[in-house]
């Protein structure tokens, strides 16, 4: 549990180019007013909201009027693009952060629209767990030469940027080459990436408590291409060959891209600062999955469960 101080902030993150996101995030810094607790907003979600609603009310600005190490908490209203937002905006901190899904799967939101004033409720009483997921460190290397280094809480995919060619590529894990091929990109990915971008290009679900890294091909021209599972200590990198035609690019969550020239090096281990997660509830990820993907259980009868005559 987090020390309180005199003055509590806490953050709100909202996607302001949806009016229902704008509105909810009006409603959360009403409550937090409410409590005597100082919301606080970049600078940018600032303008767009006082822009729309002028009589917003007394908020504070991150890293005008509060620095992110300041931040008791974090509340995301939107999808998981938000909350990826939000973690990068708070990178470094201790504040954990949860999601209230205003989008379509949001599937690391810990509640939805019709919970917002009941989350806000349990984050002012400090009634959640924190659960810690680890990120990727990236790196770019052009020859000897660091040229570019982020991290992800997701992926990082280097893909083709333009649709004509194929990206030419060698995949290695802990030092040693794997396989090279033609490709549309690779993903490399945490856990909690499993469920995003590497779920669509066909990799596997991994539980959130076993500690990984995955290597997904995207659209692969090679006989051996299948997605990978490693220890969460293997380094993996994916290299683009001197002889490829296409430009690549890395993108990072989605959210930060560089490009990739022929030769460049993508190296990605496992970072030291994880993100943290407010959880609500206690339930099986299972549970998650089904719920949020909808999945048909249909006729399950479990263990404990007697067949009906």
């Amino acid at each position: 549990m987090r020390e309180i101080t005199s003055t509590r902030h806490i953050l709100v993150v909202s996607h302001t180019g949806r009016r229902d996101s704008i509105d909810a995030a009006l409603v959360v810094c009403g409550l937090l007013a409410a409590a005597d607790v100082v919301p606080v907003l970049p600078r940018d979600e600032w303008d767009d909201i006082r822009a729309a609603e002028p009589g917003i009310g007394k908020v504070d600005i991150l890293n005008d009027d509060v620095r992110c190490d300041e931040l008791e908490c974090v509340i995301v209203l939107g999808g998981d693009g938000t909350i990826l937002r939000a973690a990068e905006l708070t990178r470094g901190t201790t504040a954990p952060i949860v999601g209230v899904n205003l989008g379509h799967v949001g599937f690391l939101a810990e509640s939805e629209r019709d919970e917002m004033t009941d989350t806000v409720r349990r984050v002012l009483a400090h009634d959640y767990d924190v659960e810690e997921r680890f990120a990727l460190d990236v790196t770019v290397t052009v020859g000897s030469e660091v040229v570019y280094e982020t991290w992800a809480m997701n992926e990082a995919t280097v893909e083709k940027a333009s649709r004509e060619r194929m990206l030419e590529v060698v995949i290695e894990v802990d030092g040693r080459p794997l396989s090279s091929f033609g490709c549309d990109g690779v993903v490399m990915s945490t856990p909690t990436g499993s469920t995003a971008y590497s779920f669509s290009a066909g990799g596997p679900v991994v539980w959130p408590e076993v500690q990984a890294l995955l290597l997904v091909p995207l659209s692969a021209h090679a006989l051996f291409a299948r997605p990978l599972v490693v220890g969460p200590d293997s380094v993996l990198a994916v290299e683009v060959l001197n002889r490829t035609e296409a430009k690549g690019i890395l993108w990072c969550d989605g959210r930060r891209e560089h490009d990739l020239p022929p030769g460049a090096r993508v190296e990605c281990t496992r970072s030291d600062q994880p993100v943290r997660l407010a959880r609500l509830r206690q339930g099986p990820f299972t549970d998650r999955l089904v719920a949020k993907f909808h999945l048909p259980v249909t006729g399950w009868r479990g263990p404990d469960q007697v067949a009906a005559p």
